[in-house]
């Protein structure tokens, strides 16, 4: 049997994807707690719902970027989401700008669970890595991914787009003008 690697990509990027969804579960996190959500988004109707999102996002906000991110996560195979619910972790550091968690009002996020993200996607970027596949971390994706409601709970959540083309289609980046 020969198996081209063209007729099998999607499946091989998303098998990475997954390598790096464990990573991201098991990265260290504040106190032990885990309360990150780990999504993997590899249909090509989810992720154009994704990237319709960033456009409506564009349309009520003007930052281009959300153009050119949205048409970046459409060249690639995958989208690996990763956010995290608001728990604050009661060890009053002062880092959210309140001296006490009792102080950081309700919508605000706990300083310690942005790092868990932070960690976790450093994790599932270093497993990228190791496995030969191209990456971008996006806030933007994310944003667009929460507001669609992909992870319930969540008031943080970073995307990491993925690709195992010829070329990373994440690297040299132009930015998009708007369609007239």
């Amino acid at each position: 049997m020969i198996i081209n690697e063209r007729d099998i990509r999607h499946q091989l990027v998303v098998e990475a994807a997954r390598r790096m969804m464990t990573a991201a579960r098991t990265a260290p996190k504040a106190k032990g707690c885990d309360i990150l959500e780990i999504a993997l988004v590899d249909s090509s109707d989810d992720l154009n719902a994704i990237a319709e999102q960033m456009h409506r996002e564009y349309e009520s906000n003007g930052m281009q970027f959300l153009l050119r991110d949205a048409d970046n996560i459409l060249q690639g195979e995958a989208l690996l989401l990763i956010g995290t619910r608001r728990q604050p972790q009661g060890l009053n550091c002062g880092y959210c700008g309140k001296p006490t968690c009792a102080q950081n009002p309700a919508p605000a996020p706990c300083a310690f669970n942005s790092i868990d993200v932070g960690i976790a996607v450093g994790s599932a970027c270093a497993i990228a890595a190791d496995m030969r596949v191209d990456t971008r971390v996006m806030f933007s994706a994310g944003h667009a991914a929460q507001a669609l409601g992909l992870l319930p709970d969540c008031n943080q959540t970073l995307a990491i787009a993925i690709a195992g083309a010829s070329k990373n289609p994440f690297f040299d980046r132009k930015p998009k003008e708007p369609q007239k």
